[in-house]
């Protein structure tokens, strides 16, 4: 018998309740380890990371070599790590970690979330859809005058011309090439996005900036000339709504853009900036060294000077003021927040927007851009807070991308098994919840483009990438493959996300690449069909909104898991890999129904017998 079944923090017979708790909830600890180990005494060691404060709870023996006790968590958030120290008759000391019995430093290796149960995070965006827009690429209508608007700004005339790819004779990427998508046009889509189920409509940034993708901002009270005006913004919102579709904004407030109204290093604006006199009212929201040119910034990116969150007049203009940012545009018509780099944020910072936002809409959601495990990141050698109860709502499902691409592409299920369940069991169940499940963003490669692309060709330069288009067998595979993780994200917990024209075969690699024009006439039609299925299906059933997961089966290339919401059951069955997949499930009921097909599968003596060839799959109710 191995160490887990001494412990298995994922049993409740071993552990109860499953995963993080809430502030005050008793656990119970149960273990169990062999007869022959002979041991006399088991302790809970416990170490608070956030208190700085060890604890040791003896857990008596109720005899036959069990040992059981409970544990009052904290009263505080608080990230715990737990191990537990057996003694044997002689005096030994026998450590148990969660990589089994060990050495004394190795044995704090089981984590416990606690979290703040009182606070509450909506329903709506977890259960249903996200769609992101990167707004300059997605429908234009007409093609504006830019001769007055801040940046050197250069329009294709051809909707379906690539973008600038290569940097200036300097080196610099310039971002400066516009297709001029706007608001109206996103506007003229939203029947579009209604068929597919979308319910989140989730917008790169849209204020006034000097580059196409607007991550430098210029004025964070004006939409970008090129998007359209407040009021086009408003009319947005309120149609959408009337769809069942809220709008997400793209917060960028770690940085500004070098030319932006608060920095205005090229004077852009009449108004004077921080590289433009010291005695501006904005001088002290930016950190200079050696002014006007020396300056801290984004990852070292001149154009990018990072702001100093922790100036009380900038959080004023951006959180608490009554007409702050935060407030005006959820006023205007928004339904909640995305934080850009939210790494780089400080915990009150967030903990501040999330307090505002909550005093103007109760019902707005926080959304933060983390790249890892988020009850575990580490940024600036802090320990972050982002989802104990008082930050954000939910976060980017990284995780969730990594762990289903590494799948899709040759690995093993185990391992996408280990990774969601481990996130699981880390999160508190509302954030878990509440991800957004990423197969691709603005900031990775088309989700197609690597299912499809053989790993022996080379692509050793930006120019290769920009023109290499999969070839027939490529996009055959690449087809197959995004087919099982659209049907794996729109039946996980959390919002299925679509990155716009993903649905539709879009291609590309590294940005800007990943950044082409929605092909308006050239959509894949059976990609989207399927889409606009799986969006009609999440939609349907509650158990693939919100239902409990468990796991049928996770080996090699094939995964299986259920979802359950009352007497509602949905099974999605995935075979990622080469060869066909013949596995027997568990069915209650006569018959099991795919429901993307229509087809039925007769059930004997309560048991589902299930073929599924090489990279297919279903999804049984």
């Amino acid at each position: 018998m191995s160490e887990r079944y001494v412990f298995d923090p994922r049993d409740i017979r071993y552990k109860s309740p499953f995963g993080a708790v809430s502030c005050g909830t008793t656990v119970s600890f149960t273990l169990r380890p062999l007869v022959r180990e002979q041991f006399i005494s088991c302790t809970l060691l416990i170490w608070q990371e956030f208190a700085f404060h060890a604890q040791e709870i003896d857990l008596p023996s109720p005899g036959e070599g069990v040992f059981s006790g409970t544990f009052a968590a904290p009263e505080l958030p608080e990230l715990i790590w737990y191990g537990f120290r057996f003694t044997r008759a002689n005096g030994e000391k026998v450590w148990l970690g969660k990589n089994g019995y060990c050495k004394q430093q190795e044995m704090l290796s089981w984590q416990l979330t606690v979290y703040d149960g009182t606070t509450t995070t909506p329903e709506w965006f977890g259960n249903g859809v996200t769609y992101q827009i990167f707004p300059d690429r997605f429908c234009r209508l007409s093609v504006p005058d830019v001769s007055n608007m801040v940046g050197n700004r250069v329009v294709h005339e051809d909707w379906n011309e690539q973008m600038v790819y290569q940097p200036s004779e300097k080196g610099e990427i310039l971002n400066n090439d516009y297709f001029a998508g706007s608001l109206q046009g996103i506007r003229s889509k939203l029947d579009y996005l209604q068929s597919l189920g979308v319910t989140t409509l989730y917008l790169c940034p849209i204020f006034e900036a000097a580059s196409n993708h607007r991550y430098n901002t210029a004025d964070y009270m004006v939409i970008d000339p090129m998007l359209g005006t407040e009021e086009d913004f408003r009319q947005l919102c309120a149609d959408a709504k009337e769809r069942g579709i809220r709008i997400m904004l793209d917060g960028v407030f770690n940085h500004t853009g070098s030319n932006s109204r608060y920095f205005n290093a090229d004077g852009f604006y009449d108004e004077v900036g921080a590289a433009q006199s010291k005695d501006s009212p904005y001088a002290k929201w930016f950190n200079f060294s050696r002014w006007p040119t020396h300056y801290d910034s984004w990852w070292g990116i001149h154009t990018l000077p990072a702001v100093n969150e922790n100036d009380e007049a900038y959080r004023k203009f951006i959180i608490t003021g009554e007409d702050s940012v935060v407030r005006h545009w959820l006023r205007a018509g928004a339904s909640g927040w995305r934080l850009d780099v939210a790494d780089e944020l400080p915990d009150d910072f967030i903990a501040d927007i999330r307090r505002v936002m909550e005093e103007e809409n109760p019902d707005s959601f926080l959304l933060g851009e983390v790249w890892e495990d988020g009850t575990t990141k580490i940024a600036y050698s802090r320990r972050r807070r982002y989802l104990l109860g008082n930050e954000t709502h939910g976060l980017m499902n990284y995780p969730f991308r990594t762990a289903a691409l590494a799948w899709l592409t040759g690995g093993d299920a185990a391992d996408f098994y280990e990774s969601m369940e481990t996130l699981r069991e880390n999160y508190p169940p509302q954030a878990f919840y509440s991800s957004l499940n990423i197969l691709g963003t603005h900031d990775t490669p088309r989700i197609l483009t690597l299912l499809g692309v053989d790993p022996e060709v080379k692509l050793d330069s930006k120019e290769h990438r920009a023109n290499y288009r999969l070839s027939a067998q490529e996009l055959l595979r690449g087809t197959a493959r995004l087919r099982l993780a659209a049907m794996l994200a729109f039946s996980f917990p959390g919002s299925p996300t679509v990155f716009y024209g993903d649905e539709v075969g879009m291609q590309g690699f590294e940005d800007p690449l990943n950044r082409g024009t929605y092909p308006w006439g050239g959509e894949d039609q059976s990609m989207l069909a399927f889409y606009r299925k799986l969006g009609a299906l999440r939609k349907e059933r509650p158990s693939m909104q919100s239902g409990d997961i468990s796991y049928l089966y996770a080996r090699g290339g094939g995964l299986v898991f259920r979802r359950t919401k009352g007497d509602e059951v949905t099974v999605t069955a995935l075979n990622a890999g080469d060869e066909p997949l013949e596995l027997t499930l568990p069915w209650d009921g006569a018959f099991a129904t795919d429901a993307l097909t229509g087809q039925k599968f007769c059930v004997r003596d309560e048991l589902l017998h299930l073929y599924l060839p090489a990279s297919s799959g279903t999804i049984l109710i």
